[in-house]
């Protein structure tokens, strides 16, 4: 199975394209197992207070606009559904910046099928603080950690890796290898990701685990998407015995 978990579409700030041409562009490129992600703050503060910010108001209930852009993903999965399996994900920045803040607790994302959270090792900044558990069962839906250096982020806190990954496995939690190479991360390619599929000791590691991995471009403009990279990050994962995450959703 191919799939790519991470991409964006106008709903994000950062991203442009309209929801049927990023799948169309997955279609093309083989791949089979393909998740909407749309950055949270984009798609809850695209309303009348953003514009007129009035201090608290962007921690208002996004529970409107949340439904709205699960709504439409969900007719985009329906249009494509005998070509490719489009999951209804969202992405969580968890910093504590309020013109950035994009999940009050008031907010309900139980009905998303995943959702990928950032910021996880930055707990100066992030409303998680460095709470992976606590935070994932706060939302109510199966949880990945995007574009995060794990093994990093584990070694500062001096957490047994073996172990946190074998918790994340119990908790139905799965790690993002991020494969993004694209103008928007001015193509700069993750460290962590090259680190993994070199370092035979970590393989091993997520292996013995039981922890799922998943495959993200991470796209912003489809003119820049590179499917060839997911495919490949992919098919070494398969070879190194590793599960995909969610692959029991696709069709």
């Amino acid at each position: 199975m191919i799939q790519d978990l991470h991409s964006h579409t106008y709903y994000s700030f950062c991203g442009k394209d309209r929801p049927e041409e990023i799948v169309e562009a997955a279609i093309a490129g083989g791949v089979t197992l393909f998740g909407i992600t749309d950055h949270a703050h984009g798609v809850g503060q695209a309303r009348r207070c953003v514009y007129k910010y009035e201090g608290e108001a962007l921690f208002e209930d996004y529970g409107r606009t949340l439904r709205r852009y699960f709504d439409h993903i969900n007719l985009v999965r329906e249009k494509y559904a005998d070509r490719i399996t489009v999951l209804r994900g969202i992405e969580l920045r968890t910093a504590t910046d309020v013109r950035r803040a994009d999940f009050p607790l008031v907010n309900d994302i139980s009905f998303f099928d995943y959702a990928l959270i950032e910021q996880l090792d930055q707990p100066d900044i992030s409303v998680a603080g460095g709470d992976l558990f606590g935070y994932a069962e706060r939302c109510g839906c199966p949880v990945g950690i995007a574009h995060t250096d794990l093994f990093a982020f584990l070694e500062k806190r001096g957490e047994d890796p073996y172990r946190y990954f074998r918790r994340m496995a119990e908790a139905g939690l799965f790690w993002e290898l991020n494969v993004s190479y694209d103008s928007i991360h001015q193509y700069r390619e993750h460290a962590y990701v090259k680190r993994f599929f070199e370092d035979a000791e970590q393989q091993a590691i997520v292996r013995e685990s039981g922890v799922s991995l998943s495959v993200g471009f991470d796209g912003h403009r489809v003119e820049d998407y590179r499917p060839d990279r997911v495919r490949e990050a992919c098919l070494r994962l398969e070879a190194l015995g590793i599960p995909l995450a969610l692959s029991q959703l696709a069709k």
